[in-house]
């Protein structure tokens, strides 16, 4: 596997078939596409350390997102950067909702909380 520790969950498990265990990375990473599917979501904030790290070109798709997982039932906590002009209410609720069912639907993991921090807002570019 890869040289990094990384922590895994099983999901599914048959004495028959085998197991399945899926990284928390992979939650993140599906959190973070589902919330870039939100209109209004500008873009995902991430610490200094990671901004860096992404302009190297090494993988950070689950940026500014937080996973923990414990027996079975998850708590994501994202940071974003919205677009002016949005209501920051509508466009939290809707995140929230779209990373929970993502998640749910695709790994069959029970998503408690879906937290969210509002680290900027974009503005559009002076004409």
């Amino acid at each position: 596997m890869g040289k990094e520790e990384r922590n895994t969950y099983t999901i599914q498990s048959d004495e028959k078939l085998g197991e399945v265990k899926i990284a928390d990375e992979v939650v993140a990473i599906i959190a973070g596409l589902a919330a870039m599917e939100v209109e209004g979501v500008a873009s995902m904030a991430g610490n200094a350390t990671r901004e860096l790290i992404s302009r190297f070109g090494m993988k950070t798709l689950s940026k500014g997102v937080k996973v923990d997982v414990l027996d079975g039932v998850v708590t994501v906590t994202l940071a974003l950067n919205l677009k002016y002009g949005y209501s920051i209410m509508d466009v939290s609720a809707k995140v929230q909702d779209k990373v929970k069912t993502a998640i749910e639907n695709m790994t069959g993991l029970t998503v408690a909380d879906v937290n969210l921090k509002i680290s900027g807002v974009d503005m559009p570019p002076e004409e």
